[in-house]
């Protein structure tokens, strides 16, 4: 295992830096390093460490979102208010309904299976979005209007209702029945992450207070509790829904709420593990991508994916109506709300797994569109903020 680290720190190290050096975000020399060591192609990573996978890409999303967390300021996401709710469901409803209307006649699949499509592919990627929203905020570019609190804090919800969709389609697909219920878990999956969060980050801000500790030991303690977040989801399952990484970010947004200075503090220590974080977690995605599906997915896949993006970007468009937002930065809102990696890699090969026969349709359309786009939304983002978004004012004054 340890050699399988060395093979994917060095590579992806190599690759990043050849990628910024084409003026293309680092995470396609990520993604490239974990197609070419994962076990479609040289396979030379240790097994054990494929094992785990999913676990390090999860560790990999508690630090990112537990960065989000620490620096979404509150009183900012209140001035956003409607929108960021309508993008928490409206742009997925948009981009599933999308895939239902046009992979039936394209791939021959139903519509059962399509929607079981749609959501395998709807949820957008916070380990994609979610640094470079964060970038922005620390830079003041389009903080005014909330645009990168905005998506940032409405794209995890996103993948939460995608995600609870696919588990009611899925058991279309198996010939059993959906409750009404079933719906019901999302709200409450929301909700009850939220408090939970609220709750934990609220004690936590107290705790630390009181007890004078190192930084390095409260990272540790927030990491800890986010993983029995994470824990206290999957022994829930059935009983009481909640969203485990929502509840994180909730509660670094609480610390920074009640205790801001420490949230500074603690943000930059999370930033440095994120380095190591974002190296695995785009190399571990690229792993699951099998080449072949893709070689052979044919030009049908391929639309589906673009047109269903068309579809995403007008249910952004819709969620921002009536907004303050001009149309420069609604445009940007609709192009940073289309990267998709993480959900696509943990979910695209379950219904391959379960024998259902849309399951390699459905896989060769996740693994595409990992491959067109995330690498092409984190382009698109790197590229277009600039032009789209106000600028901070020290930038627009500092020559006079």
């Amino acid at each position: 295992m340890l050699t399988s680290l060395a093979y994917i720190f060095i590579l992806a190290l190599v690759l990043g830096y050849l990628s910024v050096k084409l003026k293309l975000p680092a995470l396609i020399g990520m993604l490239l390093t974990g197609i070419l060591l994962g076990p479609y192609v040289l396979d030379v990573l240790s097994p054990s460490l494929l094992s785990i996978s999913v676990e390090l890409r999860q560790i990999a999303l508690v630090i990112i979102l537990m960065r989000a967390g620490l620096a979404l300021n509150i009183h900012e996401l209140k001035k956003v208010g409607r929108p960021a709710i309508l993008m928490c469901f409206v742009p997925a409803c948009f981009e599933i309904i999308g895939v239902m209307l046009i992979a039936p006649p394209l791939l021959g699949i139903n519509l059962v299976e399509a929607a079981i499509m749609g959501t395998v592919i709807a949820a957008v990627s916070p380990a994609v979005i979610v640094p470079r929203m964060l970038n922005l905020m620390e830079r003041k570019i389009g903080t005014k209007k909330g645009i990168p609190q905005l998506i940032m804090a409405a794209g995890s919800v996103d993948d939460v209702f995608v995600i609870v969709l696919f588990t009611a389609f899925i058991a279309l697909g198996k010939g059993e029945s959906i409750a009404a219920g079933q719906f019901f878990q999302i709200p409450i999956s929301i909700v009850t992450g939220l408090v939970l969060g609220i709750v934990v980050g609220w004690l936590l801000s107290l705790y630390f207070k009181r007890f004078h500790l190192r930084d390095s030991i409260k990272v540790i303690i927030m990491m800890s509790v986010a993983f029995l977040f994470l824990g206290a989801e999957q022994k829930l399952q059935g009983i009481v829904p909640l969203s485990g990484l929502l509840a994180v970010m909730a509660m670094g947004a609480t610390i920074l709420y009640t205790y801001p200075v420490l949230a500074q503090r603690i943000s930059s220590k999370f930033s440095k593990l994120w380095i190591a974080a974002e190296i695995l977690l785009f190399v571990l995605v690229g792993a699951t991508v099998d080449i072949q599906y893709a070689i052979a997915a044919g030009v049908a896949s391929i639309v589906v994916i673009l047109i269903s993006l068309m579809f995403r970007m007008n249910g952004v468009f819709v969620s921002l109506i009536k907004t303050k937002l001009n149309m420069k930065e609604r445009l940007f809102c609709m192009i940073a709300y289309t990267p998709k990696a993480t959900v696509q890699a943990a979910i695209g090969s379950l219904p391959l797994a379960m024998g259902l026969a849309c399951g390699k349709s459905v896989l060769t359309v996740a693994v595409l569109a990992i491959l067109i786009t995330a690498p092409l939304g984190a382009f698109a983002i790197d590229k277009t903020y600039k032009r789209l978004l106000e600028q901070p004012e020290k930038e627009s004054t500092g020559s006079n």
